[in-house]
This record gives C-alpha cells, sequence and structure tokens, in this order.
C-alpha cells in the first residue's frame, strides 16, 4: 500500500510550497481535505481562495491585519486561508515569502499550504528566473506536471511558456512530449527543482487515470530519479479519484509502492 496522501507527499508538518502545472490547486485541496491538524492555506502568487466548505474561514486582508487576525482565527478554526486583497473580482494578491513564514509561526499551524507559481490552467509549465516564489524554511517543494500531456504536441494549448519549455528540453514548439521529457524537467535545476533549497522534493505526476498513462508516468518518474538531481521521491497520481496516490517511484532500491 502507498499510504495517505500527506504522507506520500510528505505534507503532515511544515511549510508546503506547490508548484508546476496539471493540479497544483487540487493537490493542495486534496492535502487540506486529508489532514487532521491545524492547516493554514495561502499562496505568494496571485489565486483564488476555496469555497467555504473546503476551510473554514476566510481571511482578506493586507499583512499588518493578517498579523492579528490569523492568530485568532487559527484558535478557533482548523483550517484557515488567507491572502491579500486583488484588484480582479475572485482573485487575490500574493503575501511576500517572509509574511508568510511570519504566519505560519504566528498561527501556530501544523502545517501550511502555499501555491508558489501559476500555470494558467496549462498541463506543464516551464518556471521563470524568478519562480517558484519559495517560502523561507519550505520543508517540502511538490512539484506538479500532469501526465496527460505525454504524447501531444508542445504549445501554448498544453504549456505554460512553451517557447521557455522548447529551451530547457532542447526541443522545439510542435514536437510530441515523451516520458523522458517529463523526467527530465523533474529533476532540472531549471526546470522543477529551481529554488528548491534545503526542502525536501517530492514531484507528482498527476492526471495517471488509465493503464497507458500509468506506463509512461513510471518511465519519466524513473528517467528523473536516475538523474544526477533526482527529487527525492515521485508520487503517481489521480487527485480527482476516491484514492488519489496510484504509486510511489522511490531511488533505486527503494522499488515502487501501488495502492
Amino acid at each position: 500500500m502507498a499510504g495517505s496522501l500527506i504522507d506520500a507527499l510528505d505534507a503532515r508538518r511544515g511549510i508546503v510550497c506547490a508548484v508546476g502545472a496539471g493540479g497544483k490547486k487540487t493537490t493542495l485541496h486534496r492535502i487540506l481535505a486529508e489532514h487532521p491538524g491545524r492547516v493554514g492555506l495561502t499562496a505568494t502568487v496571485m489565486s483564488t481562495l476555496p469555497d467555504h466548505g473546503i476551510v473554514d474561514t476566510r481571511l482578506i486582508a493586507a499583512a499588518p491585519e493578517l498579523r492579528e487576525s490569523v492568530p485568532s482565527a487559527a484558535i478557533h478554526h482548523r483550517r484557515v486561508a488567507f491572502a491579500a486583497p486583488g484588484h480582479k473580482p475572485g482573485r487575490f494578491a500574493g503575501l511576500s515569502p517572509d509574511e508568510v513564514a511570519e504566519l505560519h509561526r504566528l498561527g501556530n499551524f501544523d502545517v501550511t499550504l502555499i501555491k508558489a507559481d501559476g500555470a494558467r490552467m496549462r498541463g506543464i509549465k516551464a518556471p521563470r528566473p524568478d519562480e517558484p516564489v519559495v517560502v523561507p524554511g519550505c520543508t517540502t517543494l511538490i512539484s506538479v506536471v500532469s501526465a496527460a500531456v505525454i504524447g501531444q504536441a508542445l504549445g501554448e494549448r498544453i504549456a505554460h511558456r512553451a517557447e521557455r519549455l522548447a529551451g530547457l528540453l532542447d526541443i522545439s514548439i510542435g514536437t510530441p512530449i515523451t516520458a523522458a521529457h517529463i523526467g527530465c524537467l523533474l529533476s532540472n535545476g531549471h526546470g522543477h527543482r529551481q529554488h528548491v533549497g534545503t526542502a525536501r522534493h517530492i514531484a507528482v505526476i498527476n492526471q495517471v487515470d488509465d493503464a497507458g498513462r500509468l506506463l509512461h508516468a513510471r518511465d519519466a518518474a524513473r528517467t528523473a530519479l536516475s538523474s544526477a538531481t533526482p527529487p527525492d521521491r515521485v508520487v503517481l497520481a489521480s487527485m480527482t479519484a476516491a484514492e488519489p496516490v496510484v504509486e510511489i517511484v522511490q531511488p533505486s532500491g527503494g522499488g515502487e509502492a501501488g495502492i
């Protein structure tokens, strides 16, 4: 058995940043739903907040006010979402990394979950040099990519910053994405390992919804883990399924754990 999602993703305690494309928000919401402790949810980039049914309270204010309201709310509510006001309807501004670190401490959260970059609803992305916006003291960086992009032609329809991704993978726009390309992205210092620092890096290949995608995702995971700078593990997942963890692929010698 692969075990619980929060343990597969090392998201039980600390500061957890989610990056990449193809299911970041869904992944954070699944962790939030499963976690038994006190959980903060926020972002360092422009974002939306979950519905009230997913969290117990939502706080929208500038950082000085949040320093007062978040600790108070965390006394009475187990799941607290917080963000700064935004300029577009339904969108909220990201807090600075230092502000999030302080609010994690002041709220005495078991874990604070953070969206640390954007992907414009695509399945794969390459980060700009200033991305992701990781919080100081981040204990786990979860990087997400969709298995659905494997076999599809690289372009803006499936990729955020397709030209940058083409350069990173040394391929041309229109080239079909392969499992090897996904593995390279997950382990590349200018890809999913950018700004990982001392955090534990858990790579997630999401939308592993059928046997064909599972075979491709396994190949991608093995490519990533055989690189010079591998993630600590690769979790194959289907975040919309009742049991989201499909399989955990460990470094050489660790084997694969199915669920």
